[in-house]
Protein backbone atom coordinates (compact mmCIF):
# COMPACT_ATOMS: atom_id res chain seq x y z
CA UNK A 1 0.00 0.00 0.00
CA UNK A 2 1.31 3.43 -0.91
CA UNK A 3 2.06 5.92 1.83
CA UNK A 4 0.57 9.38 1.75
CA UNK A 5 3.93 10.89 0.75
CA UNK A 6 4.31 8.37 -2.08
CA UNK A 7 0.80 9.15 -3.30
CA UNK A 8 1.62 12.84 -3.24
CA UNK A 9 4.77 12.28 -5.32
CA UNK A 10 2.83 10.25 -7.88
CA UNK A 11 0.16 12.94 -7.89
CA UNK A 12 2.75 15.60 -8.73
CA UNK A 13 4.16 13.44 -11.54
CA UNK A 14 0.66 12.90 -12.91
CA UNK A 15 -0.28 16.55 -12.62
CA UNK A 16 2.74 18.05 -14.33
CA UNK A 17 3.14 15.49 -17.10
CA UNK A 18 -0.57 15.85 -17.85
CA UNK A 19 -0.48 19.65 -17.81
CA UNK A 20 2.52 19.90 -20.12
CA UNK A 21 1.11 17.56 -22.76
CA UNK A 22 -2.65 18.28 -22.50
CA UNK A 23 -2.83 21.06 -25.11
CA UNK A 24 -0.82 18.98 -27.59
CA UNK A 25 -2.86 15.84 -26.88
CA UNK A 26 -6.11 17.74 -27.39
CA UNK A 27 -4.81 18.96 -30.74
CA UNK A 28 -3.77 15.43 -31.73
CA UNK A 29 -7.12 13.93 -30.68
CA UNK A 30 -9.10 16.61 -32.53
CA UNK A 31 -7.02 16.28 -35.71
CA UNK A 32 -6.80 12.50 -35.38
CA UNK A 33 -10.58 12.09 -35.47
CA UNK A 34 -11.03 13.09 -39.15
CA UNK A 35 -7.78 11.33 -40.07
CA UNK A 36 -9.29 8.02 -38.96
CA UNK A 37 -11.75 8.44 -41.83
CA UNK A 38 -9.28 10.00 -44.29
CA UNK A 39 -10.00 7.47 -47.05
CA UNK A 40 -13.76 7.89 -46.70
CA UNK A 41 -13.42 11.69 -46.69
CA UNK A 42 -11.23 11.60 -49.81
CA UNK A 43 -13.83 9.51 -51.63
CA UNK A 44 -16.66 11.78 -50.50
CA UNK A 45 -14.75 14.81 -51.78
CA UNK A 46 -14.03 13.10 -55.10
CA UNK A 47 -10.27 13.09 -54.52
CA UNK A 48 -10.03 9.36 -55.31
CA UNK A 49 -11.83 7.41 -58.02
CA UNK A 50 -12.06 3.65 -58.30
CA UNK A 51 -11.36 2.22 -61.77
CA UNK A 52 -14.48 1.44 -63.76
CA UNK A 53 -15.63 -2.21 -63.75
CA UNK A 54 -13.99 -4.46 -66.34
CA UNK A 55 -14.36 -8.19 -67.06
CA UNK A 56 -12.44 -10.48 -64.73
CA UNK A 57 -10.41 -11.67 -67.74
CA UNK A 58 -8.98 -8.20 -68.33
CA UNK A 59 -5.18 -8.26 -68.41
CA UNK A 60 -2.67 -5.91 -66.81
CA UNK A 61 -1.20 -2.90 -68.55
CA UNK A 62 2.53 -2.71 -69.18
CA UNK A 63 4.12 -0.66 -66.41
CA UNK A 64 6.50 1.05 -68.84
CA UNK A 65 3.53 2.46 -70.78
CA UNK A 66 2.08 3.88 -67.55
CA UNK A 67 5.40 5.48 -66.63
CA UNK A 68 5.68 6.99 -70.13
CA UNK A 69 2.18 8.45 -69.76
CA UNK A 70 3.11 9.97 -66.40
CA UNK A 71 6.27 11.52 -67.87
CA UNK A 72 4.27 13.06 -70.70
CA UNK A 73 2.23 14.92 -68.10
CA UNK A 74 5.34 16.29 -66.39
CA UNK A 75 8.18 15.98 -68.92
CA UNK A 76 10.70 17.83 -66.77
CA UNK A 77 10.22 15.69 -63.67
CA UNK A 78 11.47 12.28 -62.58
CA UNK A 79 9.56 9.22 -61.40
CA UNK A 80 10.38 8.41 -57.78
CA UNK A 81 8.04 5.54 -56.89
CA UNK A 82 5.43 3.21 -58.33
CA UNK A 83 2.94 2.46 -55.56
CA UNK A 84 0.29 -0.24 -55.22
CA UNK A 85 -2.62 0.39 -52.84
CA UNK A 86 -4.33 -2.75 -51.42
CA UNK A 87 -7.59 -0.78 -51.24
CA UNK A 88 -7.34 -0.03 -54.99
CA UNK A 89 -6.07 -3.32 -56.49
CA UNK A 90 -6.80 -2.19 -60.04
CA UNK A 91 -4.75 0.99 -59.90
CA UNK A 92 -1.07 1.95 -60.11
CA UNK A 93 0.08 5.19 -58.49
CA UNK A 94 3.06 7.13 -59.84
CA UNK A 95 4.84 9.62 -57.59
CA UNK A 96 6.92 12.24 -59.38
CA UNK A 97 9.29 14.98 -58.23
CA UNK A 98 11.81 17.46 -59.60
CA UNK A 99 14.53 14.84 -59.14
CA UNK A 100 14.48 11.19 -58.13
CA UNK A 101 16.03 12.06 -54.75
CA UNK A 102 13.84 15.11 -53.96
CA UNK A 103 12.07 15.09 -50.60
CA UNK A 104 8.86 16.74 -51.82
CA UNK A 105 6.72 15.23 -54.60
CA UNK A 106 5.48 17.32 -57.50
CA UNK A 107 2.63 15.03 -58.61
CA UNK A 108 0.83 11.84 -57.59
CA UNK A 109 -1.00 10.19 -60.51
CA UNK A 110 -3.37 7.22 -60.55
CA UNK A 111 -3.63 4.94 -63.59
CA UNK A 112 -5.87 1.98 -64.32
CA UNK A 113 -3.64 -1.08 -63.86
CA UNK A 114 -5.68 -3.05 -66.43
CA UNK A 115 -5.99 -0.58 -69.29
CA UNK A 116 -3.19 1.86 -68.47
CA UNK A 117 -5.69 4.71 -68.67
CA UNK A 118 -5.20 7.87 -66.63
CA UNK A 119 -7.60 8.15 -63.68
CA UNK A 120 -6.82 11.26 -61.62
CA UNK A 121 -4.17 13.37 -59.94
CA UNK A 122 -4.30 13.48 -56.16
CA UNK A 123 -4.00 17.11 -54.94
CA UNK A 124 -0.81 17.58 -52.93
CA UNK A 125 -0.52 20.12 -50.10
CA UNK A 126 -4.08 21.33 -50.67
CA UNK A 127 -7.36 21.33 -48.80
CA UNK A 128 -8.52 21.05 -45.23
CA UNK A 129 -7.36 17.45 -44.79
CA UNK A 130 -3.81 18.42 -45.69
CA UNK A 131 -3.85 21.07 -42.95
CA UNK A 132 -5.26 18.52 -40.50
CA UNK A 133 -2.59 15.96 -41.44
CA UNK A 134 0.31 18.40 -41.14
CA UNK A 135 -0.90 19.60 -37.74
CA UNK A 136 -1.18 16.02 -36.56
CA UNK A 137 2.16 14.88 -37.94
CA UNK A 138 4.61 17.74 -37.43
CA UNK A 139 2.80 21.03 -36.59
CA UNK A 140 4.07 22.40 -39.95
CA UNK A 141 7.58 22.32 -38.43
CA UNK A 142 9.12 19.28 -40.11
CA UNK A 143 11.36 16.96 -38.08
CA UNK A 144 11.59 19.30 -35.02
CA UNK A 145 7.79 19.33 -34.85
CA UNK A 146 7.65 15.53 -35.10
CA UNK A 147 10.20 15.12 -32.30
CA UNK A 148 8.33 17.63 -30.13
CA UNK A 149 5.11 15.65 -30.56
CA UNK A 150 7.04 12.47 -29.78
CA UNK A 151 8.21 13.97 -26.49
CA UNK A 152 4.63 14.97 -25.68
CA UNK A 153 3.63 11.36 -26.38
CA UNK A 154 6.19 10.16 -23.86
CA UNK A 155 4.76 12.55 -21.27
CA UNK A 156 1.31 11.13 -22.02
CA UNK A 157 2.55 7.59 -21.32
CA UNK A 158 4.08 8.73 -18.00
CA UNK A 159 0.83 10.50 -17.16
CA UNK A 160 -1.16 7.33 -17.84
CA UNK A 161 1.15 5.15 -15.72
CA UNK A 162 1.05 7.60 -12.80
CA UNK A 163 -2.73 7.83 -13.18
CA UNK A 164 -3.02 4.05 -12.82
CA UNK A 165 -0.94 4.20 -9.62
CA UNK A 166 -3.28 6.84 -8.20
CA UNK A 167 -6.41 4.99 -9.31
CA UNK A 168 -5.93 2.28 -6.66
CA UNK A 169 -6.11 4.57 -3.60
CA UNK A 170 -8.98 6.49 -5.19
CA UNK A 171 -11.08 3.36 -5.77
CA UNK A 172 -10.39 1.84 -2.36
CA UNK A 173 -13.66 3.13 -0.91
CA UNK A 174 -15.70 3.35 -4.13
CA UNK A 175 -17.27 0.77 -6.40
CA UNK A 176 -15.97 0.66 -9.97
CA UNK A 177 -17.73 3.18 -12.19
CA UNK A 178 -19.12 5.25 -9.31
CA UNK A 179 -20.07 8.81 -10.28
CA UNK A 180 -21.15 10.91 -7.29
CA UNK A 181 -23.83 12.99 -9.00
CA UNK A 182 -25.22 14.35 -5.70
CA UNK A 183 -21.91 15.71 -4.47
CA UNK A 184 -20.07 18.82 -5.61
CA UNK A 185 -19.53 19.38 -9.36
CA UNK A 186 -15.81 18.92 -8.84
CA UNK A 187 -16.24 15.43 -7.34
CA UNK A 188 -18.59 14.46 -10.16
CA UNK A 189 -16.04 15.56 -12.76
CA UNK A 190 -13.27 13.76 -10.85
CA UNK A 191 -15.29 10.53 -10.95
CA UNK A 192 -15.99 10.97 -14.67
CA UNK A 193 -12.32 11.74 -15.35
CA UNK A 194 -11.21 8.56 -13.59
CA UNK A 195 -13.93 6.44 -15.22
CA UNK A 196 -13.14 7.62 -18.75
CA UNK A 197 -9.40 7.32 -18.07
CA UNK A 198 -9.50 3.71 -16.92
CA UNK A 199 -11.93 2.80 -19.73
CA UNK A 200 -9.58 4.17 -22.42
CA UNK A 201 -6.30 3.27 -20.69
CA UNK A 202 -5.23 0.39 -22.94
CA UNK A 203 -6.19 2.27 -26.10
CA UNK A 204 -4.44 5.46 -25.01
CA UNK A 205 -1.28 3.50 -24.21
CA UNK A 206 -1.33 1.82 -27.64
CA UNK A 207 -2.03 5.06 -29.50
CA UNK A 208 0.48 6.98 -27.39
CA UNK A 209 3.33 4.48 -27.83
CA UNK A 210 2.67 3.97 -31.55
CA UNK A 211 2.42 7.73 -31.98
CA UNK A 212 5.86 8.17 -30.42
CA UNK A 213 7.27 5.52 -32.77
CA UNK A 214 5.70 7.24 -35.78
CA UNK A 215 7.39 10.53 -34.89
CA UNK A 216 10.74 8.73 -35.25
CA UNK A 217 10.06 7.69 -38.86
CA UNK A 218 12.72 9.98 -40.35
CA UNK A 219 15.62 8.88 -38.09
CA UNK A 220 14.48 5.23 -38.32
CA UNK A 221 14.55 5.20 -42.12
CA UNK A 222 17.80 7.17 -42.11
CA UNK A 223 19.35 4.47 -39.93
CA UNK A 224 18.07 1.77 -42.30
CA UNK A 225 19.43 3.60 -45.34
CA UNK A 226 22.88 4.06 -43.80
CA UNK A 227 22.90 0.52 -42.42
CA UNK A 228 21.14 -2.33 -44.20
CA UNK A 229 20.57 -0.60 -47.55
CA UNK A 230 24.16 0.63 -47.69
CA UNK A 231 25.33 -2.93 -46.97
CA UNK A 232 23.22 -4.30 -49.84
CA UNK A 233 24.68 -1.70 -52.22
CA UNK A 234 28.30 -2.02 -51.07
CA UNK A 235 29.37 -4.66 -53.66
CA UNK A 236 28.35 -2.24 -56.46
CA UNK A 237 29.97 0.89 -55.07
CA UNK A 238 32.79 1.03 -57.65
CA UNK A 239 30.59 0.45 -60.69
CA UNK A 240 30.64 3.07 -63.45
CA UNK A 241 27.64 5.44 -63.57
CA UNK A 242 24.37 4.00 -64.85
CA UNK A 243 23.92 4.70 -68.55
CA UNK A 244 20.54 3.14 -69.32
CA UNK A 245 17.74 1.86 -67.12
CA UNK A 246 16.16 -1.49 -67.87
CA UNK A 247 12.42 -1.92 -68.45
CA UNK A 248 10.54 -1.28 -65.21
CA UNK A 249 8.11 -4.06 -66.17
CA UNK A 250 11.08 -6.46 -66.28
CA UNK A 251 12.25 -5.24 -62.87
CA UNK A 252 8.75 -5.79 -61.48
CA UNK A 253 8.65 -9.37 -62.82
CA UNK A 254 12.06 -10.01 -61.24
CA UNK A 255 10.72 -8.79 -57.88
CA UNK A 256 7.75 -11.16 -58.15
CA UNK A 257 10.10 -14.03 -58.98
CA UNK A 258 12.32 -13.24 -55.97
CA UNK A 259 9.31 -13.11 -53.62
CA UNK A 260 6.75 -15.39 -55.29
CA UNK A 261 4.23 -15.43 -52.44
CA UNK A 262 4.16 -11.66 -52.06
CA UNK A 263 2.78 -8.63 -53.92
CA UNK A 264 4.29 -5.23 -54.59
CA UNK A 265 3.83 -2.43 -52.07
CA UNK A 266 6.04 0.09 -53.89
CA UNK A 267 9.17 0.22 -56.01
CA UNK A 268 11.82 2.93 -55.61
CA UNK A 269 13.68 4.11 -58.71
CA UNK A 270 17.49 4.41 -59.08
CA UNK A 271 18.84 7.55 -57.41
CA UNK A 272 16.13 7.54 -54.75
CA UNK A 273 17.02 7.48 -51.03
CA UNK A 274 15.15 4.16 -50.75
CA UNK A 275 17.10 2.59 -53.63
CA UNK A 276 20.62 3.16 -54.93
CA UNK A 277 22.31 4.94 -57.83
CA UNK A 278 22.20 1.76 -59.97
CA UNK A 279 19.35 -0.27 -58.53
CA UNK A 280 15.64 -0.43 -58.08
CA UNK A 281 14.35 -1.58 -54.69
CA UNK A 282 10.96 -3.29 -54.71
CA UNK A 283 9.27 -3.48 -51.32
CA UNK A 284 7.10 -6.60 -51.28
CA UNK A 285 4.24 -7.36 -48.88
CA UNK A 286 2.38 -10.47 -47.75
CA UNK A 287 -1.30 -11.26 -48.11
CA UNK A 288 -2.43 -11.43 -44.48
CA UNK A 289 -3.39 -8.39 -42.36
CA UNK A 290 -0.08 -8.72 -40.48
CA UNK A 291 2.33 -9.59 -43.30
CA UNK A 292 0.81 -6.89 -45.51
CA UNK A 293 2.44 -4.40 -43.15
CA UNK A 294 5.83 -6.11 -42.98
CA UNK A 295 7.76 -5.25 -46.14
CA UNK A 296 10.59 -7.20 -47.73
CA UNK A 297 13.10 -5.23 -49.87
CA UNK A 298 14.29 -6.80 -53.14
CA UNK A 299 17.36 -5.21 -54.76
CA UNK A 300 17.10 -5.23 -58.58
CA UNK A 301 19.95 -4.38 -60.93
CA UNK A 302 18.78 -1.44 -63.07
CA UNK A 303 21.05 -2.51 -65.98
CA UNK A 304 20.04 -6.17 -66.24
CA UNK A 305 16.65 -6.22 -64.51
CA UNK A 306 17.61 -9.18 -62.34
CA UNK A 307 17.04 -9.46 -58.59
CA UNK A 308 20.45 -9.56 -56.89
CA UNK A 309 19.58 -9.49 -53.17
CA UNK A 310 16.72 -9.71 -50.70
CA UNK A 311 16.61 -8.99 -46.99
CA UNK A 312 14.40 -8.97 -43.93
CA UNK A 313 13.88 -5.51 -42.48
CA UNK A 314 15.38 -4.89 -39.01
CA UNK A 315 13.09 -5.06 -36.00
CA UNK A 316 13.13 -1.29 -35.48
CA UNK A 317 11.77 -0.75 -39.01
CA UNK A 318 9.15 -3.48 -38.53
CA UNK A 319 8.03 -1.75 -35.32
CA UNK A 320 7.53 1.46 -37.28
CA UNK A 321 5.60 -0.28 -40.06
CA UNK A 322 3.28 -1.95 -37.55
CA UNK A 323 2.76 1.20 -35.50
CA UNK A 324 0.94 3.20 -38.19
CA UNK A 325 -2.11 0.90 -38.65
CA UNK A 326 -2.37 0.47 -34.88
CA UNK A 327 -2.21 4.23 -34.41
CA UNK A 328 -4.96 5.07 -36.90
CA UNK A 329 -6.99 1.85 -36.62
CA UNK A 330 -7.04 1.40 -40.39
CA UNK A 331 -6.38 -2.36 -40.55
CA UNK A 332 -9.89 -3.58 -39.63
CA UNK A 333 -12.17 -1.67 -41.99
CA UNK A 334 -14.93 0.75 -41.07
CA UNK A 335 -16.13 -1.08 -37.88
CA UNK A 336 -12.70 -0.72 -36.25
CA UNK A 337 -12.47 2.90 -37.39
CA UNK A 338 -15.76 3.61 -35.61
CA UNK A 339 -14.37 2.04 -32.43
CA UNK A 340 -11.22 4.17 -32.77
CA UNK A 341 -13.37 7.29 -33.23
CA UNK A 342 -15.42 6.52 -30.09
CA UNK A 343 -12.28 5.99 -28.02
CA UNK A 344 -10.81 9.19 -29.46
CA UNK A 345 -13.87 11.16 -28.30
CA UNK A 346 -13.65 9.59 -24.84
CA UNK A 347 -9.99 10.62 -24.72
CA UNK A 348 -11.00 14.20 -25.48
CA UNK A 349 -13.35 13.96 -22.50
CA UNK A 350 -10.47 12.68 -20.34
CA UNK A 351 -8.23 15.58 -21.34
CA UNK A 352 -10.99 18.17 -20.97
CA UNK A 353 -12.08 16.93 -17.55
CA UNK A 354 -8.47 16.81 -16.35
CA UNK A 355 -7.98 20.43 -17.40
CA UNK A 356 -11.23 21.41 -15.64
CA UNK A 357 -10.09 19.71 -12.42
CA UNK A 358 -6.78 21.56 -12.49
CA UNK A 359 -8.47 24.92 -13.00
CA UNK A 360 -10.81 24.20 -10.05
CA UNK A 361 -8.12 22.97 -7.65
CA UNK A 362 -7.56 26.24 -5.74
CA UNK A 363 -8.16 26.04 -1.99
CA UNK A 364 -8.82 22.30 -2.26
CA UNK A 365 -6.91 19.99 0.15
CA UNK A 366 -4.54 17.44 -1.37
CA UNK A 367 -6.76 14.48 -0.40
CA UNK A 368 -9.79 16.13 -1.96
CA UNK A 369 -7.94 16.66 -5.21
CA UNK A 370 -7.52 12.89 -5.44
CA UNK A 371 -10.97 12.12 -4.13
CA UNK A 372 -9.53 10.06 -1.25
CA UNK A 373 -9.58 10.44 2.52
CA UNK A 374 -7.48 9.10 5.36
CA UNK A 375 -10.38 8.08 7.61
CA UNK A 376 -14.15 7.82 7.69
CA UNK A 377 -14.58 11.19 9.40
CA UNK A 378 -12.73 13.02 6.65
CA UNK A 379 -14.65 11.01 4.05
CA UNK A 380 -17.92 12.38 5.38
CA UNK A 381 -16.44 15.88 5.51
CA UNK A 382 -15.34 15.63 1.86
CA UNK A 383 -18.68 14.23 0.73
CA UNK A 384 -20.55 17.10 2.35
CA UNK A 385 -18.26 19.71 0.75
Amino acid sequence: MLTRSAIKRWYLVHKWTSLVCTAFMLLLCLTGLPLIFADEIDRALGLTLSPSPLPQTAGRADLDDIIAAARQRRPGDAVQFIVADPDEPNAWFVRMAKTTAADEPSAFYAFDARTGGYLYEYPLDQGVMNVVLRLHVDLFAGLPGMLLLGFMGLLLVVSLVSGVVLYGPFMRKLAFGTVRHRQSPRLKWLDLHNLFSIATLAWLLVVGITGVINTLAVPIFSQWQSGQLAGMLEPYRDRPPLQQVVSVQKALLAAYAAAPDMSLSFIAFPGNHFAGPQHFVAFMQGGSPLTARLLKPVLIDAQTGSAVATAELPLYVKALLLSKPLHFGDYGGLPLKLVWALLDMLSIAVLGSGLYLWLKKRNVPFEARLGIARDEKSTKRLDSA
